[in-house]
């Protein structure tokens, strides 16, 4: 990411381009990144670090809930560089990634 003052250990990340992986871990910008909230700190997550992945330019981010039961999805918009109004979706629902074609989830059949 841009500034390494802002360093953040995202939950499940997909980064595509093999040469920002290090010894260290991710030199630069996640292009997927699912976090499940913990129920003590959710702004982080919802507020922080969304706002830190939509200035990083995330292609797209999952916020999982496992308290309520939700999944709110972003993706970055390529004509304005901003991420999408946010999609919701429970745990009886299919999640289907925007980004990458063969990943859909069903929430419905996971344990969290």
């Amino acid at each position: 990411m841009k500034d390494c003052n802002k360093i953040v250990q995202p939950d499940i990340a997909v980064i595509c381009d093999k040469d920002k992986i290090n010894d260290k871990g991710c030199i630069g910008t996640p292009d997927f990144i699912v976090e499940i909230t913990s129920k003590y700190n959710k702004a982080h997550d919802y507020i922080t670090k969304l706002n830190l992945y939509n200035a990083n330019k995330v292609r797209e981010y999952w916020i999982v809930n496992p308290e309520n039961k939700t999944i709110i999805t972003y993706v970055l918009e390529l004509e304005n560089d901003n991420f999408s109004a946010p999609v919701a979706y429970t745990f009886n629902d299919k999640v289907k990634s925007s980004i990458f074609e063969a990943l859909e989830i069903d929430f419905n059949e996971l344990i969290l």
